[in-house]
C-alpha cells in the first residue's frame, strides 16, 4: 500500500515538474475555483435562513415561546433586545399559527382563560376577587392591544364593593385607569379614541364615561362625549374637511398634468387653489299651487248656488205731503206702485296641488377655484397661450357651475386662470451651485469611466510592450551564445553487459531515431 502512494506521488511530482509555469498558476486557479464553488454551494444549500416571527414581546411571552419551540425541536434566535425571536423562514407560518392556537403571547396579560380548568375550592373570597380582577384588565388590555397602531397598553380596574346597606345614590361607582402606547408615527384620531371609550365602557359593568381615563406619552387622551371637549370634535372635523380639500386639488392638478404633459414636456408646474363651503343645510318647503292647464284655477270640489226674487204690492200716500208736523217740508210724497227684486248667489270650492319639498344640500360645495400654470418660455407662444387660457376657463367655469357666480362673467374668469413663461434651463443652471443635476451626473459619470478605461488601457499596453521588449531581447541573447544542444545519454555504469547496451541503442533508434542520431553526434565530437 506504501509503494502504491508512493507511486503515485512520484507520478504527480514527474507530471508537477514537467508543467509549465503557466500551466502551474492555471492549474491552481482552476483548482481554487473549483474548492470556492463548492464552498459557496454548499453555503448557499445548507445554510438556515431565519425570519422574525415574534416581535414587541415581554420577557413572560418570551419565556414561553423559547419553551415552545425547544419542546418542539425548532432552532430559534432570541434579539439582544429580547423582544424578538426569529425561527426558520420554512416553519415561520406554521409556528406563528402554533403559538397563536395555544394562547402563549398574552403581552404580559391573563385573561379569563386563568379560571380554566381550575377549582375555586379552597380560595378566600378575597382572593377570588382579586384573581377576577386581573383577568378581567387582562381581557381589556387584549382588547386593546388588538386596535390598529396600538402597542402595549396597561389597564387598572377598580370595582366597587357591592353591599346592601348602602343606597344607589351612596355606591361607588366603578372606574378604568389605562396607559397606553403606539407604534412610533401613529397618532389615533378622535373618533379612534371613543372606541376605545366605548369598547372600555362595554367590557366594564357599572361604567360610565366620565370614569374613564386614558393616557399615552404624548398626553391624556379625552372622549368627545364628555362635557366641554369641543376641541377634539372641532379639530377632527376640521382635519376631515382639509384632507377633503387636498384630494380635489390633487384630482384637478393630475387631470391637468396629464393633459397637457404630452403637449408641453416635463417642464411643466401646476398650482391649484379652492375654497369649499362645509355648511350642511335643511330646507323644508310646503308648496301650493293651481293647476297649470286650467287657467291658474284648481280642482271643483264642491259648488253651491242660490237665486231668490221678491215681488212688492201697491200703496197709496195718506194725508197732505209736508203738513205733518214730522213732515219735511216741501216733501212731495210718491206712490208706490207694484215693484219686484232678485238675488242670486254661488258659491264654489277648488282644491290646489300642494307640494312638500325637503331639500338637504351638500356639505362639501366649492366656492372658488384658482390655477396657476408655469410653462416653459420657448414654448410659450401667443397662440399656445391663448388656447390654454380658453382650456382652463372651461375647466373654472365647469368647476363653478354650482357655486353661484357668474360664470358667464369673462373678465372674473380671467382672474382665477394664470399662466406664467418660465426658463426651466436657466433655473437649472442657477441651482447647480449646491447640486449637480440629473444630466451633469451622468456627463461627469461617463467621463470618469472614459478616463479610467483610458488609463487601464494604457496600462495594459506599456506592459505588453515591455513583456514584448524583454521576450526580443531575450531572444537576441540566445542567439548571440547558443546553448549547447543537450541531449540524450545512455548511462552504460547500470548496464550490466554488451547485450543489454545493444538492445537499448536499437530499442532507441527505433522509437526516437531523431534522440539516436543526436546521441551519436555526441560521441563522435566528444572523440
Amino acid at each position: 500500500m506504501n509503494e502504491r502512494i508512493a507511486q503515485y506521488r512520484q507520478r504527480l511530482t514527474q507530471f508537477w515538474g514537467q508543467m509549465g509555469k503557466k500551466q502551474k498558476i492555471g492549474l491552481g486557479a482552476s483548482i481554487g475555483a473549483l474548492l470556492l464553488t463548492i464552498v459557496i454551494l454548499t453555503y448557499i444549500f445548507t445554510r438556515m435562513d431565519y425570519e422574525v416571527a415574534f416581535q414587541n414581546l415581554d420577557t413572560t411571552d418570551a419565556a414561553a415561546i423559547m419553551t415552545y419551540l425547544d419542546g418542539n425541536g425548532i432552532p430559534y434566535k432570541l434579539s439582544a433586545d429580547g423582544q424578538s425571536i426569529s425561527v426558520p423562514s420554512a416553519v415561520a407560518t406554521r409556528t406563528r399559527v402554533d403559538v397563536g392556537s395555544q394562547g402563549l403571547v398574552q403581552n404580559g396579560s391573563i385573561g379569563f382563560e386563568a379560571f380554566e380548568g381550575g377549582s375555586a375550592f379552597g380560595q378566600t373570597e378575597n382572593e377570588f376577587n382579586v384573581k377576577y380582577i386581573n383577568a378581567l384588565n387582562g381581557e381589556v388590555q387584549q382588547l386593546l392591544n388588538r386596535m390598529q397602531g396600538v402597542q402595549s397598553s396597561k389597564v387598572l380596574i377598580n370595582l366597587p364593593k357591592e353591599s346592601v346597606f348602602l343606597t344607589p345614590e351612596e355606591k361607588e361607582q366603578a372606574s378604568a385607569s389605562i396607559m397606553m402606547n403606539f407604534t412610533p408615527g401613529y397618532r389615533p384620531s378622535q373618533q379612534e379614541v371613543d372606541g376605545y371609550y366605548n369598547l372600555v365602557k362595554t367590557a366594564v359593568p357599572k361604567l360610565a364615561i366620565q370614569d374613564i381615563t386614558i393616557s399615552s406619552p404624548q398626553g391624556e387622551l379625552v372622549s368627545s362625549e364628555i362635557d366641554g371637549n369641543k376641541i377634539g370634535a372641532a379639530t377632527d372635523a376640521a382635519e376631515s374637511h382639509f384632507m377633503i380639500q387636498r384630494k380635489y386639488e390633487a384630482e384637478v392638478k393630475k387631470n391637468i398634468q396629464q393633459f397637457l404633459a404630452p403637449m408641453l414636456g416635463d417642464n411643466l408646474v401646476i398650482s391649484v387653489a379652492s375654497s369649499f363651503n362645509f355648511d350642511k343645510k335643511v330646507t323644508q318647503e310646503n308648496l301650493v299651487r293651481p293647476l297649470e292647464n286650467n287657467n291658474n284655477n284648481g280642482i271643483i270640489v264642491s259648488e253651491q248656488q242660490d237665486n231668490s226674487t221678491t215681488t212688492n204690492g201697491s200703496a197709496n200716500a195718506g194725508g197732505v205731503a209736508g203738513t205733518g208736523e214730522t213732515d219735511v217740508p216741501g216733501y212731495t210724497a210718491t206712490d208706490n206702485t207694484n215693484g219686484s227684486s232678485e238675488q242670486n248667489s254661488r258659491v264654489t270650492n277648488y282644491d290646489y296641488d300642494r307640494i312638500n319639498n325637503q331639500i338637504e344640500s351638500a356639505p362639501y360645495q366649492l366656492k372658488d377655484l384658482s390655477i396657476s400654470i408655469g410653462v416653459e418660455q420657448s414654448k410659450l407662444t401667443d397662440q399656445s397661450r391663448q388656447e390654454l387660457t380658453n382650456f382652463l376657463s372651461s375647466l373654472v367655469r365647469a368647476q363653478l357651475a354650482d357655486s353661484g357666480q357668474d360664470v358667464n362673467d369673462d373678465a372674473m374668469i380671467a382672474k382665477k386662470v394664470t399662466i406664467l413663461g418660465q426658463n426651466f434651463a436657466a433655473t437649472n443652471a442657477g441651482t447647480s451651485s449646491s447640486g449637480l443635476s440629473m444630466q451633469w451626473a451622468i456627463g461627469l459619470g461617463a467621463a470618469a469611466l472614459a478616463l479610467i478605461g483610458g488609463l487601464a488601457i494604457m496600462l495594459v499596453r506599456r506592459r505588453r510592450k515591455q513583456a514584448e521588449e524583454a521576450a526580443a531581447a531575450e531572444a537576441a541573447a540566445l542567439m548571440e551564445t547558443p546553448a549547447k544542444p543537450e541531449f540524450p545519454t545512455i548511462d552504460f555504469e547500470t548496464v550490466n553487459n554488451d547485450s543489454q547496451a545493444r538492445k537499448n541503442l536499437e530499442t532507441l533508434a527505433k522509437r526516437k531515431p531523431e534522440e539516436f542520431v543526436n546521441l551519436l553526434r555526441t560521441w563522435l565530437v566528444d572523440e
